[in-house]
């Protein structure tokens, strides 16, 4: 599962479009049914672009999906293999996190494939989500 969806998001950051900052973001989103949806980054000249992580959600959640599993995120310099680890942004945990239990996945990769898989709580520790 890991490997399918690590290539599949590096092959989605290579569709990014990020031309003021030149670094590109790709996730995989998988459902729970097995379903996986894409996101790269997409910068524009306004004040906000929309993260990978954003953009794979509204892909899913477009065509119905409620029920994730995990997603994988990667990240690097245009024309860079990703070297360090690739976070979500405080937008995307709490955008994320709006549409996930609190055991969701999120792991993120190095240029050596190795993943860190932490849960949604663990990177928004005290949404008020998660607190109902």
């Amino acid at each position: 599962m890991y490997n399918e969806d690590i290539e599949l998001a590096k092959s989605a950051r290579l569709k990014a479009h990020s031309p003021y900052s030149n670094f590109q973001v790709g996730a995989a989103l998988r459902t729970k049914s097995g379903k996986i949806y894409l996101g790269c980054n997409i910068e524009n000249h306004g004040i906000q672009g929309i993260c990978a992580e954003r953009t794979a959600f509204a892909k899913a959640l477009s065509e119905g999906e409620r029920e994730f599993e995990c997603i994988t995120v990667v990240g690097a310099n245009k024309g860079e293999e990703p070297k360090e680890k690739c976070m979500p942004c405080g937008y995307c945990r709490q955008f994320m996190s709006e549409f996930v239990d609190k055991n969701f996945k999120v792991c993120v990769v190095d240029n050596d494939n190795n993943i860190e898989e932490l849960t949604i709580s663990e990177l928004l520790p005290h949404s008020f989500i998660f607190e109902k």
